[in-house]
């Protein structure tokens, strides 16, 4: 099967630009060269205890910057300075109020991935002189806030009860909301995507436009044959009072996302990309060679098109700051920073993200973001208050014992680690710096040894070694284990050119099962006493689990037909480890992938993108599955579906932790 279930959940790599965690990766790649690893004394200072009132701590990785903060500067990019100075925390997608006198904004200062709405006032000059004040705070997502012109209503996007993202309105003197697009005629085929993003006011105050993939397909990228999903987005209007829907503007062959009116109410500016560029676009290396153009039409008909750029680089969050000239970013390449279409001699190069005007034309504000990797144990906003959320890098494993084992994808160089589940005493146990695998594709977070599993006694722990995502059809992966101290390993299979990987120890200690990719796709088990292996499917199958009680394997199945060329659905299956009696646990036409077990065995644990996306895909970066959302499921029959997460980031590789393990050395 495609590697599609976990590379939406982690960062494919064709190279080192790949990988938003390279600059400090590399660096902790040194660290364990010399068998340390970068947060151990960081860990065992902390002495991380268990969750006091809690259940436990959900473990989860969590691809997303690590800091962001608002500045604000004049227009040609002069007298940059902190917008929120000394108080600022986890800040994004700000925007300037119609009278220029407050910015709103969305910030994370209640807990890392809750986004909550504030705005400040701010004097001429765009020095901050108010208080912060609230306009939405709920475990939801919200975002892209903006203030309508008279000063009343703040309209943005929010997950608010549905969890898809929609449109939606605050008073801002009652703190009365109401959402204007999830009702009958406005939200679409439940099968289908069906978000709304980035709304705009109208100057009279009458008019939101927005962007939606409402009624759309759920295609992969690489027209259709990839496993992440691009994003198809046409131009929207609704009337303040819910009323008037229409589409604006489409293009068949093109998405248009990120509207804004002109001052005069006339046109609505938006950029325009291919289906697949949404794709190249959230990715570090493929945006520096993404060309797309900015566009308007005139509001009341969606016709008088015209182009206002046409130069390279990747060109979003467009905004007129005159009737004549329209700023706009361009991400990534050699000319990255904001532009003008006016003035191609002004500029202000650099790695900002979603810039916005003052009215006036003169200020700007945007955010500067950090990827250094999140702690380890980093304590998480919970969305369930009977357990303490917490990061960890990629591929956590709990052993009966109540040690945890992971892949130090983001905090190392994709080695092997263990650590007590307190934090403390992190070990290298595998070492791919040992030459095993090109370090150039290690580094890109191409290759290197992923899904440790334990044994139930504790002593081994099976893993793959090799070269995953893009290169797993022409490159090999095996199948290895080492003993829990490190001090001895063993390769299991040897398969001609074979690309084999995912291992799972069945409970009894006696067998592994794995996926194969190549030369064959589907499941396989490997008997360790007499290294015969046994073929259970022959399926897109991958990411095999045994059950605690070891009569049952979980794995995620691609179910899309072949014949199409569409290989981007995959679904969440069991099946007993003789082969038989398959079943499909979910049903969502956007991918589930990456399940897991609970410790007890009675829960699945998964991520999904059947919310669609959080946010226009195209303003992401270094995250392959922006709409990815961790969620439970009873694992007899996959009933009882819920929600775990609701951030607008890309949330995977769940494990639970109870308090009854945590802190056993």
């Amino acid at each position: 099967m495609l590697q599609s279930a976990i590379a939406g959940l982690l960062l494919p790599a064709a190279c080192l630009a790949y990988c938003p965690y390279a600059e400090s990766q590399a660096q902790a790649a040194r660290d364990l060269d010399a068998r340390e690893c970068p947060h151990a004394a960081q860990a065992e200072a902390r002495g991380l205890p268990a969750a006091p009132g809690k259940k436990g701590v959900l473990l989860l990785n969590r691809i997303a910057p690590s800091t962001s903060q608002l500045y604000i500067a004049n227009a040609d990019g002069a007298n940059e300075r902190l917008l929120l100075g000394k108080d600022s925390a986890y800040e994004y997608h700000a925007s300037f109020s119609p009278d220029g006198r407050s910015v709103a904004f969305t910030s994370e200062r209640n807990g890392d991935g809750n986004s909550d709405l504030y705005m400040v006032q701010i004097d001429g000059r765009g020095e901050r002189k108010g208080a912060l004040k609230a306009i939405a705070t709920t475990p939801a997502v919200e975002d892209a806030v903006i203030i309508s012109p008279n000063g009343r209503y703040a309209a943005y996007a929010s997950t608010a009860d549905v969890y898809t993202s929609n449109i939606w309105l605050t008073d801002l003197e009652t703190g009365k909301a109401r959402t204007l697009t999830n009702q009958t005629g406005v939200t679409g085929r439940p099968e289908s995507p069906n978000g709304f993003f980035a709304p705009s006011w109208s100057p009279d105050g009458k008019w939101l436009v927005f962007s939606s993939d409402r009624n759309t397909g759920w295609t992969g990228h690489n027209d259709g044959a990839g496993w992440e999903h691009s994003q198809n987005l046409s131009i929207y209007a609704i009337g303040a009072d819910g009323r008037g829907f229409r589409k604006v503007f489409s293009h068949p062959t093109l998405t248009t996302g990120s509207p804004k009116f002109s001052p005069d109410g006339k046109r609505v500016v938006f950029y325009q990309m291919t289906l697949q560029q949404t794709w190249d676009s959230r990715g570090s290396f493929a945006v520096n060679n993404t060309v797309n153009q900015i566009a308007s039409v005139d509001f009341a008909t969606g016709t008088d098109y015209v182009q206002h750029t046409n130069s390279p680089g990747c060109k979003i969050y467009p905004q007129f700051v005159s009737n004549d000239n329209i700023g706009y970013l361009v991400k990534g390449g050699a000319t990255a920073g904001i532009h003008y279409t006016a003035n191609s001699s002004v500029s202000i190069p650099g790695g900002m993200r979603s810039p916005a005007w003052s009215p006036d034309g003169k200020l700007v504000v945007y955010e500067k973001t950090g990827w250094a990797t999140r702690p380890l144990e980093k304590k998480l906003w919970s969305w369930d208050p009977a357990w303490e959320y917490r990061f960890t890098d990629v591929f956590p494993d709990l052993s009966p014992q109540g040690k945890l084992t992971y892949t130090s994808k983001q905090s190392g160089n994709s080695s092997i680690m263990t650590s007590n589940l307190d934090g403390s005493n992190h070990q290298l146990v595998f070492d791919v710096g040992a030459g095993a695998v090109d370090p150039g594709s290690v580094a890109s977070g191409g290759a290197g040894a992923f899904q440790p599993s334990w044994s139930y006694d504790g002593q081994w722990i099976t893993f793959a070694l090799g070269y995953w995502f893009q290169s797993r059809g022409a490159k090999k992966a095996q199948i290895y284990r080492t003993t829990a101290n490190g001090t001895f390993s063993e390769q299991l299979t040897n398969i001609t050119g074979g690309n084999v990987g995912f291992p799972s120890y069945s409970p009894d200690g006696t067998k592994i099962v794995y996926r194969q990719w190549t030369p064959t796709v589907g499941l396989r088990m490997l008997d360790l006493a007499t290294r015969n292996t046994t073929v259970l499917t022959t399926e897109r199958d991958n990411l095999p689990w045994f059950s605690p009680d070891g009569k049952s394997i979980l794995f995620t199945r691609n179910v899309t037909s072949s014949a199409t060329g569409e290989l981007s659905n995959y679904q969440v299956c069991t099946i007993k480890p003789d082969g038989t009696g398959l079943k499909v646990l979910t049903s969502s036409w956007a991918n589930d992938a990456h399940a897991v077990w609970t410790p007890d065995g009675q829960t699945i644990l998964w991520s999904s993108g059947v919310y669609g996306f959080q946010a226009e895909a195209a303003v992401y970066d270094n995250t392959f599955q922006p709409y990815g959302q961790i969620m439970a499921m009873n694992a007899a029959d996959g009933s009882g579906k819920r929600l775990l997460t609701n951030s607008l980031w890309e949330d995977s590789m769940p494990q639970y932790v109870p308090n009854s393990v945590l802190g056993k050395r």
